[in-house]
């Protein structure tokens, strides 16, 4: 009797997917932590790399540096960003559409962009420092903990201000008016009713800038000094690559691995305990503002975006400043851009094709890895979904630290190669797309699929002409947002990147440290530009006024 071998999709996107988060994910932080507890000359276990962080004061120091300005920063956001979700979703702010891009711009551009503008502004040689001095007036220092306070606050509490604009609009007005009736009002009905009920939403909110705070490279890099940092630690040491400093900064990076794993379980287990649904049946009224409130509210929301967008309004305007080295003079010309078109032309399309590749296979490997997770449930596909939350654990620059450990010599040699960074960004951006594509499934119901497949449709068939279909428009607004992040990939770049695959991103680091301001500054524009026009994108083709998360 002859048999037909029949090829069942779903298995091969289950063997696919098994292989990406096993190959790219599991086997390089497996190899790190290899790299961590082996000693570079005999070979042999050992916990001396662990011991000698832990011993030298100049080293843990950096973790507790890490620890300290990434929880001032986290509680900062979250005061900052519930403040504004707040009066931004219960009062009539003007020109609040406007007052929303201008957060979301914030947000999505790069914190690097932020520590250069404000080195621009109140650096050494900055234009408020110069101005200040000319009457007397000293301008605090911008450099060490204040400088990273300051512009990771402002580039970090959009999060939060997502997340909990987003709550808010779930909340049932008749929560509120039954609290009124019971005398609960004003401030006592913000504390007792409104911050508990979106407590498990800012707890989220916290962890996403909790963890991009600890990660974040760039920034400290830029304008820390003396304030090390565990990132810009592992990052030095690496880079050394004497003796066993490999080894030595793989030991730090598994530790920070450790640490931002248990963040995000802590996280995890106080929000399950906290979470239930809400049903906005009646959602809040919008109420006017009047009087003294009126202005004090817009003042304080308009000062605060006037801040955010700083980075974007200085770069932009420095762009187009003529340059003597590392100072700006007197007069304007295109001379930087002109630079970048016969110098640093390859790395912006580095950017643009890297981030383009990595977001097709995203958003084919987020949709059909999504459907398998939510719709042929197994504990196979429970495996991968707790895979897919890896990457949200694992900084940046740790992943470029993994990725190289794993694939710097035969036969899977792919050190210096545009390959590389291209996965490192599908890994990092991946789990951002799976998980909203498993939002989209869940409100999709499976009844269509059903009637498609009854009409004769096969399964493959029914799920790429229709469930796909229905799939897309939601998962190419997040692949947007999603490509305007890698576009903007800073931490795994600058470990991976080589001359011929340097990215916008590195290039606008390394022109900073060679004080080449003028070219850093059209650089950092043209990547703002870009990420104002996939905005536009973004709004056309999800058909929304406003970003959610």
């Amino acid at each position: 009797m002859n048999r037909t071998f029949h090829w069942d999709f779903w298995a091969g996107i289950t063997a696919l997917s098994i292989i990406v988060f096993g190959l790219f994910l599991i086997y390089p932080l497996f190899s790190l932590f290899v790299s961590a507890f082996q000693d570079p000359n005999t070979g042999e276990w050992t916990l001396s790399h662990f011991a000698h962080f832990f011993e030298r004061k100049y080293y843990y120091q950096s973790m507790i540096n890490s620890f300290s300005v990434t929880a001032c920063v986290t509680l900062l956001a979250c005061i900052i960003g519930t403040a504004v979700a707040y009066f931004m979703t219960l009062y009539r702010i003007k020109f609040k559409p406007l007052v929303e891009v201008c957060i979301v711009i914030s947000l999505l551009s790069p914190p690097f962009i932020g520590a250069y503008s404000w080195i621009l502004i109140g650096g050494r040689s900055g234009m408020l420092t110069r101005f200040l001095a000319d009457y007397g007036i000293g301008f605090p220092s911008i450099y060490g903990f204040a400088g990273i306070l300051l512009v990771l606050t402002l580039k970090l509490y959009p999060f939060i201000y997502l997340y909990v604009a987003g709550a808010m609009k779930n909340i049932d007005s008749a929560l509120i008016e039954a609290a009124e009736s019971l005398g609960c009002s004003g401030f006592r009905k913000v504390v007792t009713i409104i911050i508990p009920l979106i407590t498990p939403t800012i707890l989220a909110g916290a962890l996403m800038v909790f963890m991009n705070a600890m990660a974040d490279f760039g920034t400290p890099m830029l304008i820390g000094e003396g304030f090390n940092v565990m990132p810009v630690m592992i990052y030095s040491e690496f880079i050394n690559e004497v003796g066993d400093q490999a080894n030595f900064a793989a030991a730090m990076a598994a530790i920070m691995v450790l640490i931002t794993s248990s963040i995000f379980m802590v996280q995890k287990y106080i929000v399950n305990r906290k979470s239930f649904t809400m049903s906005s049946l009646r959602p809040m009224q919008v109420h006017a503002l009047h009087g003294v409130k009126c202005v004090v509210v817009h003042a304080g929301i308009y000062l605060l975006v006037a801040l955010s967008m700083v980075p974007q309004l200085v770069v932009i305007y420095t762009s187009f400043q003529n340059t003597n080295g590392s100072v700006f003079i007197d007069g304007y010309s295109l001379e930087s851009y002109r630079t970048i078109f016969s110098n640093l032309w390859n790395a912006v399309s580095n950017t643009y094709l890297f981030s383009t590749i990595a977001m097709a296979m995203i958003i084919f490997l987020g949709m059909t890895v999504a459907y398998l997770t939510t719709r042929k449930k197994s504990w196979l596909t429970d495996v991968i979904d707790t895979l897919s939350m890896f990457p949200y654990i694992i900084p940046g620059s740790v992943l470029g630290i993994t990725l190289l450990l794993a694939f710097n010599e035969e036969p899977m040699l792919l050190s210096g190669t545009a390959i590389i960074i291209i996965i490192s960004l599908v890994i990092r951006r991946l789990p951002y797309t799976l998980r909203s594509s498993s939002a989209i499934l869940y409100q999709l119901s499976p009844s269509m699929e059903e009637a498609s497949i009854s009409l004769g449709a096969s399964p493959l068939k029914t799920f790429f002409k229709i469930t796909a279909v229905m799939m897309l428009p939601g998962v190419m607004s997040g692949a947007i947002l999603s490509w305007i992040t890698a576009i903007n990939e800073l931490s795994s770049s600058v470990i991976l990147f080589t001359g011929d695959t340097k990215t916008m991103s590195v290039a606008i680091y390394t022109e900073v440290i060679r004080a080449s301001y003028g070219t850093a500054a059209a650089l950092s524009t043209i990547l703002t530009v870009t990420t104002i026009a996939a905005m536009v994108i973004f709004f056309k083709v999800s058909g929304r006024r406003d970003v959610t998360l």
